[in-house]
């Protein structure tokens, strides 16, 4: 028997199209429903969003403008808990704003004498030590703390954390499944033969080098085999942009017997399938990354931050390049290697995975038990 719903505010990076960001909104609303049905609790979301009429006809929730906050007040206000995440929320590498924000929906919950769950977050970086204090005195408050790796607990342990309050999981993603019905909804292309390479690029270096590295590596690529190159946008309109300058530089690559596509999608679950078709991937996001690894698609990641070195980790991967370092060369030759491998590095991967697949669900669990226990 369903006790009466909980209604559980939801704080995150939500509403902006990234799919990454999204990934994670809809992993939780999955777990949160699959965990709330196991423990009978049902749950009523309520998104804090930056387009909330966008949120709402995708996931089919309610949602309120994440900075409008007399709205956020009442929603907090009316609801039974707040879950912060996931996501790299707080950082102060992106702007010195974020981690204020975040923080400060936190402490407006405690306030408010709501139980605050911390869903599985990647915290850091945090360069400005003033930061600290803040992030100590909203987690020492919380119920229940979750990060998505040992790098983010380590963080917190500098902070003066207990560490025995801090449970390590896996980014929610790893749990996501794909479409309902995918074969048929969202049929492939008509197959041609060629090996698929995903490519999944950002902007960050301001000079561009290791969007040009790529790009040469990629056709580099094409001289040697012919290949079809599946550039999958993650963050519209900034990521087709950064695919674009990539593609450009690439050159005449049909000439070469490759051919070039492009897969662009809001949805986030559309994004893991199209991934899955891929033979191999090439990332600087690390949510293309994560959708591959839960594909048993073989990656090749490029690392600007230390949350992508942190994820390859998990996968006993390490990174072959950086924003700083790309060497168009040794991307040809880690392609070649993946594409004539594959099944060996499924193989080497395939137990990580599934057990970062089975962790997945554990904040949900955690929180679904909590509301259980109130009875």
């Amino acid at each position: 028997m369903v006790a009466a719903a909980r209604k559980i505010v939801i704080s995150g990076y939500y509403g902006f199209r990234n799919s990454g960001d999204e990934a994670v909104l809809k992993s939780i609303l999955t777990a949160l429903e699959q965990e709330g049905k196991r423990a009978g609790v049902a749950f009523e979301p309520i998104v804090l969003s930056g387009d909330p009429s966008w949120t709402s006809g995708i996931y089919g929730v309610k949602a309120v403008h994440r900075m409008r906050m007399n709205e956020v007040r009442q929603a907090l206000k009316e609801s039974d808990g707040l879950i912060s995440g996931g996501g790299s929320l707080l950082q102060d590498a992106t702007s010195p704003k974020t981690i204020p924000y975040y923080v400060g929906v936190i402490r407006l919950a405690q306030w408010m004498g709501k139980p605050v769950f911390i869903y599985a977050q990647g915290v850091g970086p945090v360069n400005r030590k003033m930061f600290y204090p803040l992030i100590h005195g909203a987690f020492k408050r919380s119920h229940y703390i979750s990060v998505r790796d040992q790098e983010s607990a380590e963080l917190l342990r500098s902070m003066k954390m207990d560490g025995g309050r801090i449970q390590v999981v896996p980014d929610p993603v790893m749990g996501m499944p794909l479409p309902a019905g995918a074969a048929s909804k969202f049929p492939a292309e008509k197959p041609d033969g060629l090996p698929k390479i995903g490519v999944s690029v950002r902007f960050w270096n301001d000079e561009r080098t290791e969007l040009a590295g790529i790009a040469d590596g990629l056709r580099q690529l094409a001289q040697r085999r012919e290949v079809n190159f599946c550039f999958l946008p993650f963050h519209l309109p900034d990521d087709e942009e950064a695919t674009n300058y990539v593609i450009e530089r690439m050159g005449d690559v049909k000439s070469l017997g490759s051919k070039i596509t492009k897969r662009q999608t809001e949805d986030p679950q559309s994004m893991l399938l199209e991934v899955g078709r891929c033979s191999a991937l090439v990332g600087m996001r690390l949510h293309s990354l994560i959708y591959a690894a839960q594909q048993r698609v073989p990656v090749a990641g490029i690392s600007y931050d230390p949350k992508i070195d942190n994820f390859l980790a998990q996968l006993d991967v390490k990174a072959i390049g950086s924003s700083d370092r790309m060497q168009p060369e040794r991307l040809c030759e880690e392609l070649e290697r993946l594409l004539d491998g594959a099944e060996a590095w499924k193989a080497h991967r395939e137990p990580m995975i599934a057990e970062l697949q089975r962790e997945a669900a554990k904040p949900a669990r955690a929180i679904a038990d909590y509301f259980a226990s109130k009875g």
